[in-house]
């Protein structure tokens, strides 16, 4: 892609971004911007890095990495890196890397790795691995693990429950509700594998 067809794919209030507000490097597929309030559309577009400001919101191909402030909004596949600020959402395939400060949500397949601050929610499903701080929501899959930075604590998540952190540097976690749909959603994935 050249830079004016890049230029077609992300808006900023609802037009094309001027090509004197990005630099597209068409060697690796790489976007830079310090605009903030993106929309960009590269579906189906895999292998492409992204370095921007707040408030953007992507839709993206498989294996990409993201670089961006708070507020963000990602549509993934699978594959990805992502290193952003706070209060983000994230909706990904398989295999992403996550490096995030606090109240960010997660909506992702298995065998993600997390690195977060505190208050952020994650419904995954299996062997992912959560290294995060307090008052943090888990909906997952078995085989995970989370290990809290604050108290240095490790908590395996089997599937069956729903639990919440308890506050900075006091151990342990609050079950929210017991998962029998989920358990057997689970098996059945389980089963497929």
């Amino acid at each position: 892609m050249n830079k004016e067809e890049v230029s077609q794919r992300v808006l900023q209030n609802g037009e094309p971004l001027p090509i004197d507000k990005f630099i597209w490097d068409e060697t690796t597929n790489t976007f830079s911007s310090i605009e903030d309030d993106l929309v960009l559309d590269f579906n189906e577009i895999h292998h492409c890095t992204f370095n921007t400001g707040p408030y953007c919101t992507f839709d993206t191909g498989y294996s990409c990495t993201f670089d961006t402030g708070p507020y963000c909004t990602f549509d993934t596949e699978e594959d990805c890196t992502f290193k952003t600020e706070s209060d983000c959402t994230f909706k990904t395939e398989d295999t992403c890397t996550f490096n995030t400060r606090s109240k960010c949500t997660f909506d992702t397949r298995s065998d993600c790795t997390f690195n977060t601050g505190s208050f952020c929610t994650f419904n995954t499903l299996s062997e992912c691995t959560f290294n995060t701080l307090s008052c943090c929501t888990f909906d997952t899959g078995e085989e995970c693990v989370v290990v809290r930075r604050d108290v240095y604590e490790v908590v395996e998540l089997d599937g069956s429950i729903v639990i919440k952190l308890n506050e900075y540097e006091v151990k342990g976690y609050t079950v929210i509700e017991g998962c029998e749909k989920c358990r057997e959603c689970h098996q059945v994935l389980k089963e497929k594998k």
